[in-house]
Formats: C-alpha cells, sequence, structure tokens
C-alpha cells in the first residue's frame, strides 16, 4: 500500500466535546479522546471532593471547559474558570474540589493514575477510550 493510500484511508473527523461529554456521565472517571505521542488527551467530569495526591514524575495539566473547578495545596490554592487553565508540577499535593459539575480536559502521558501513588477507590481505570 503506497503513502496515498494510506492517507486516503484516515478519517478525517473532529472530535466534539459536547458529543464525547454526552456518552458518559459518572464523576472523577477520566475517558481518553486523543493521544499526541505520548501523551493522552482526557474528558472527565468532576463534582464535590477528590483525594489529596501528587504525580511524582509528571506535572498535571487542568483546562476547565465548564464550571469552576478549585485545586488546593496544602499551602492555598488556585481557581480555574471555564476558559482558563493551570499546571500542577510534578511532585505537588494538591487536592480538586467542584462545588457543581465541571467539565475538565487533561494532558498528561498515557499511563498516568488520576490518585497518583495514593490508589483508592477513586482511580479511574486506564486507556478507556470514548
Amino acid at each position: 500500500m503506497d503513502k496515498q493510500q494510506t492517507t486516503a484511508s484516515i478519517p478525517y473527523q473532529s472530535i466534539n466535546f459536547n458529543h464525547k461529554f454526552s456518552l458518559f456521565s459518572e464523576q472523577w472517571s477520566q475517558k481518553v479522546i486523543a493521544e499526541m505521542n505520548d501523551y493522552q488527551f482526557k474528558l472527565a467530569r468532576l463534582e464535590g471532593d477528590f483525594i489529596w495526591h501528587a504525580h511524582a514524575d509528571t506535572d498535571e495539566s487542568f483546562i476547565v471547559l465548564e464550571g469552576l473547578l478549585r485545586i488546593d495545596f496544602r499551602d492555598g490554592h488556585v481557581l480555574i474558570s471555564a476558559g482558563e487553565m493551570y499546571v500542577v508540577p510534578k511532585g505537588v499535593e494538591h487536592k480538586p474540589y467542584a462545588e457543581h459539575e465541571v467539565k475538565l480536559l487533561l494532558i498528561e502521558p498515557r499511563g498516568v493514575v488520576n490518585t497518583g501513588d495514593e490508589g483508592g477507590d477513586r482511580t479511574s481505570a486506564l486507556d478507556v477510550w470514548i
């Protein structure tokens, strides 16, 4: 198969966030919608309190699409509104909180566990595509 035939078989279709969010309702469960190199783009719905955790080997990006997200740190917090983002540096302990549902996009390396080394019942399954 030559390059032209291979390229012609790729479906050229954008990813619609609203459609993807309509496919799931569970909270704190990350869903993969795309990959770029070794990074995954994940959607999540958040409401309520999460757990304190850190990611020793990677930064974690939070891009809020709808709602207001607060990320607590041991010495303060940051508020992230729709249309804003924040990057938690690797190794920094943090705890997300959303009083009302937040829809967000995460960009992180493949294989990152949402609860870091803490584990527990809030740990989201890896590589769940929608």
